[in-house]
């Protein structure tokens, strides 16, 4: 399989988030705007219970790529 076609989803029962490698340009959007929740250097890098839903989706949102996107649970 080739690493840019890697889709990986991390959900907190509430919502979904989508994560596309091989559209990420690793801006570190996700990053700045919500450090608990987004954390490259460990794995899961992506860890949803450390934040509530509203600013998931509202830093899921500000992803310049489209890498992350979301749908929500129901």
């Amino acid at each position: 399989m080739n690493s840019k076609d890697i889709t990986k989803e991390y959900t907190n029962g509430e919502v979904t988030i989508v994560w596309q490698f091989g559209k990420c340009i690793h801006s570190g959007n996700c990053v700045r705007n919500n450090p608990d929740v987004f954390k490259p250097k460990e794995k899961p890098w992506i860890t949803l219970e450390n934040s509530t839903t509203e600013k998931i989706i509202a830093t899921v949102k500000k992803c310049p790529s489209g890498a992350l996107t979301y749908y929500l649970n129901q």
